[in-house]
């Protein structure tokens, strides 16, 4: 809310029009002063009353200016702190929301890894149904070692899902954590295998 300025002005103008009548008052062109005091005896006693009036008024429109001033000032600092305020939890949306995009980006990538070890396992599975007569023992056991890499890297997948469903609510960066790796390298691991199975 803007300072009342008018209000201050009507102050002042009331002021001055006090003072106004009052010289109308005394009367406008007082006598000449006295050599000894230096005011006319006259209008000594009537030019103190006005000089009165004339102060008091004065620091009448000293502290409603003083008093609008300290207003105004508490205002500018109140809107100060709202902005503030407002600024913060502007900062504190923005960073819950980056949060929030990395983890789903995070679990996006998790997904697909978990996916690609899954149908890579069916595969594997299947070329092995599908060839198992011609297989040899080496073939057999290297299938076998390329499963459980594929079923451990599913079995990482979802363990980093569930880390990264927690530690979005925390305060700590985005992260995994070590799961997400494994899942990854186990994930080549087991498909390089599964190729050299088919070799043997």
């Amino acid at each position: 809310m803007p300072m009342n300025f008018n209000a201050i002005f009507r102050a002042f103008d009331t002021a001055m029009a006090l003072r106004d009548a009052a010289r109308r008052f005394r009367g406008e062109t007082p006598p000449p002063p006295s050599a000894e005091t230096g005011l006319s005896p006259a209008a000594a006693p009537g030019s103190a009353l006005v000089g009165q009036i004339e102060t008091r008024l004065t620091n009448v429109v000293v502290a409603a200016l003083k008093e609008a001033f300290d207003r105004d000032h508490a205002r500018l600092e109140l809107e100060r702190a709202q902005m503030e305020e407002q600024r913060r939890r502007a900062e504190e949306a923005l960073r819950l929301e980056l949060r929030r995009q990395a983890a789903d980006r995070e679990l996006a990538r998790l997904r697909l890894l978990g996916g690609a070890a899954m149908i890579g396992f069916l595969a594997a599975v299947a070329l092995f149904v599908a060839r198992s007569g011609s297989l040899s023992v080496a073939s057999r056991g290297i299938s076998a070692v390329a499963w459980l890499l594929l079923l451990g890297s599913l079995g990482a997948a979802f363990s980093a899902q569930k880390r990264l469903g927690t530690a979005v609510n925390d305060p700590s960066p985005v992260d995994a954590g070590p799961a997400a790796v494994v899942a990854l390298w186990t994930l080549i691991a087991g498909l390089a295998v599964a190729g050299m199975a088919l070799l043997f």
